[in-house]
């Protein structure tokens, strides 16, 4: 399982590495477009489609993301679209939460499925339009998902449950503790200030993420940083609590070692948005 997990991640930073780095943001946005129009066809399938309706949803969400591409909203700046989606990012993440898995399937799968659609979408198009500003950005707000799990990871795995004695969502993902969100929170907000003064120290080109923030002020980067953190622990779980309601482990065996690729991109979906909503409030 470890030599699937890093012939498999080699694999794919072979791809991302030199696309991300390439003078244009073109080869980036064609690969993750490959790779989102892969997570709604596992979307589908989570939700009960057959294999013809699978591979359906997953031609409309890149007959979507193409026609976005082809009038240009990557270049263009969409401040009301990004406050109304990360509301609703905020606002269904926790219905969600609420109704836990015994609720999901109680949704309709006309709303499931249309939900999941624009979901990947917007959150394709967050990616796309946060490289078109700039690597910089794009990459700060990718690491501090990857900081925020990794830093929930060590201190859920060194204080679970020793202070809170209590799990975050025992019903949906049970290895997951309190300290771990605290823990995760904690590194990011470290992350977002030791980046900024890297932007300042070495002149930044493109702003990052945090250094935007900062510039409304110490606190403004602070509550982002938390509120970032929070939300891709929200992304995750509501991954989780599909999949647990679907009785599957990973969303598809696409990526060896890894499952699928909704199973790497979960803790984006709600964070790509919301980072392209704090931008352009900022």
């Amino acid at each position: 399982m470890l030599k699937q997990r890093v012939i498999t991640a080699i694999a794919l930073l072979m791809v991302l590495l030199p696309a991300l780095f390439y003078s244009t943001y073109v080869p980036f946005c064609a690969v993750t477009l490959v790779l989102i129009t892969a997570a709604a066809w596992e979307w589908a399938r989570l939700n009960g489609c057959r294999s013809v309706s699978s591979y359906f949803f997953g031609a409309l969400c890149l007959a979507l993301c193409l026609a976005a591409w082809n009038v240009g909203w990557l270049e263009q700046s969409f401040p009301r679209l990004w406050l109304l989606f990360g509301s609703a990012w905020v606002l269904a993440g926790a219905g969600l939460l609420r109704i836990g898995v015994a609720g999901w399937p109680g949704i309709p799968r006309t709303i499931r499925m249309v939900g999941g659609v624009f979901v990947l979408c917007l959150a394709w198009l967050a990616m796309a339009q946060a490289r078109v500003i700039g690597i910089n950005f794009l990459l700060s707000a990718l690491v501090l998902v990857w900081v925020a799990d990794i830093f929930a990871y060590f201190a859920g795995r060194a204080w679970g449950g020793r202070f809170s004695g209590s799990r975050l969502a025992p019903t949906i993902s049970p290895g997951k503790s309190w300290e771990g969100v605290w823990g995760g929170m904690a590194g990011v907000v470290v992350l977002a200030f030791a980046w900024s003064w890297g932007d300042a120290h070495w002149g930044a080109s493109v702003p990052s993420l945090f250094t935007k923030l900062l510039s409304d002020g110490w606190w403004t980067l602070l509550l982002a940083a938390i509120f970032m953190a929070a939300m891709s622990v929200v992304g995750d779980l509501v991954e989780s609590l599909i999949k647990r309601s679907a009785g599957v482990k990973d969303s598809s065996g696409l990526l060896p070692g890894h499952g699928g690729v909704l199973d790497r991109v979960d803790a984006l979906l709600p964070t790509l948005p919301l980072a392209m909503m704090l931008y352009s409030m900022s």
